[in-house]
């Protein structure tokens, strides 16, 4: 009740100073009226709430709501933090669903108002997202609060440790915790989740299935750089033009995980002195050597297409992103040795040839070099990333079951 009564305080303080930074960052009061809790929605009783706060999150969920929706009668509404979260969740999940809105913010009034129109049974957050006034409102309507794929990177665990009688209460608040890995749940147990209802669930990102791939790229033998990171361009680009003389069929897709770094990118392609294009334009690899992928969603989809794939955000402190989009395509990744966020993913996947972690750009130009020259070894590793898929999958279902007991 305290920290609800001082965050209402702060709310109320800061608001003036947030709307005026919002007339220059649109990012940061996107769907604001939607986050206090007002919004048109349709009229929704015992509804289903799925939130994932981004791209990422939606991409993990989407089979999970897709087979929810066939399971279950009730509503299903899907909530994300960020504006791009919900335009790919309107682009993948509007004909799925029943209502598609933000996430409140975490102040009592909007949790309040978000609660009377979505009228919700249970509430399913991806990953670990806390948010003290939303969980402790949601118990006290007696409506069931599950965490579903729980993680919990090393360096937030650390900082939860100290602050745990915080963070207890909290966790305490939740029917559910189901987590990715053995590691995860022991981390969340020591900070304060209730060992009775925290279990290990599996890595829901395992079940996501193959997309229909629409894409037309040209022909070629086709490398992906993938969500890359300020710094990464910079690395692999020099990279690819060394390959380029020795394999002359090689083409480099190159996708920045920010939109708003595509005009940095652009420098740097031109600077190559290769032939370039871009998605948007329709360019195709059949007269261009690199395209830059400038379009919103359609990485997951493109990963399909390549030989083999950079995940980029690996060598700087991102931590990584999900190498599984392209291993479900059976393709091998490549990445940087700073995969802290998919840590347990790419413990399994490179005990095979799905995956390799590299050091530096020497070591990423060898190995491509490696993929590219020897085809038994390239078609081993393909068929390494096809087994791994068919061993951890299962998540999902264990998912249905527990809502089944919910519901």
């Amino acid at each position: 009740m305290i920290y609800g009564f001082l965050s209402t305080i702060l709310f109320i303080l800061i608001l003036p100073f947030w709307l005026v930074l919002g007339l220059f960052k649109r990012k940061l009061i996107a769907g604001f009226k939607e986050k206090c809790g007002y919004f048109e929605s349709p009229e929704l009783k015992d509804s289903i709430v799925f939130y994932g706060v981004s791209v990422g999150e939606i991409n993990a969920l989407e089979n999970l709501i897709k087979k929810t929706k066939e399971t279950f009668s009730n509503p299903i509404v899907v909530c994300t933090g960020t504006q791009t979260g919900q335009e790919i969740a309107k682009k993948k999940l509007e004909k799925f669903v029943d209502f598609i809105t933000y996430f409140p913010y975490d102040f009592p009034f909007c949790v309040g108002h978000f609660l009377n129109k979505v009228n919700p049974k249970v509430v399913i957050v991806a990953e670990t997202e806390l948010w003290p006034n939303f969980a402790r409102l949601v118990k006290n309507r007696g409506i069931d609060l599950m965490i579903i794929n729980g993680r919990i990177s090393d360096r937030t665990y650390k900082s939860y440790k100290k602050l745990s009688f915080f963070f207890k209460p909290i966790l305490q608040n939740y029917t559910k915790i189901l987590t990715q890995s053995n590691k995860d749940n022991e981390k969340l147990i020591s900070i304060g989740a209730n060992p009775n209802t925290t279990k290990v669930m599996g890595n829901l990102k395992f079940d996501i299935a193959k997309k229909d791939c629409d894409i037309d790229l040209g022909q070629g033998r086709i490398i992906i750089a993938g969500s890359t990171h300020s710094g990464e361009d910079e690395l692999i680009l020099p990279v690819f033009e060394r390959i380029k003389k020795d394999f002359l069929d090689a083409k480099l897709l190159v996708a920045p995980r920010h939109p708003e770094r595509q005009n940095a990118v652009k420098k740097l392609i031109e600077a190559t002195g290769l032939s370039w294009g871009l998605r948007s334009k329709g360019d195709k690899f059949d007269d261009k050597e690199i395209i830059m992928l400038d379009t919103m969603g359609e990485l997951g989809k493109a990963y399909a297409l390549c030989d083999f794939a950079f995940i980029g955000g690996s060598f700087n402190k991102t931590g990584g992103h999900n190498p599984l989009e392209a291993t479900i395509f059976e393709k091998p990744t490549i990445s940087g040795s700073c995969v802290n966020n998919f840590k347990d993913i790419y413990a399994l996947l490179t005990q095979t040839g799905a995956s390799k972690i590299v050091a530096n750009a020497e070591e990423l130009e060898e190995y491509m070099r490696k993929l590219l020259s020897y085809s038994d070894f390239y078609k081993k590793c393909c068929e390494d990333c096809k087994t791994v898929f068919a061993q951890n999958q299962g998540a999902l279902g264990y998912v249905i079951n527990e809502l089944k007991n919910i519901l």
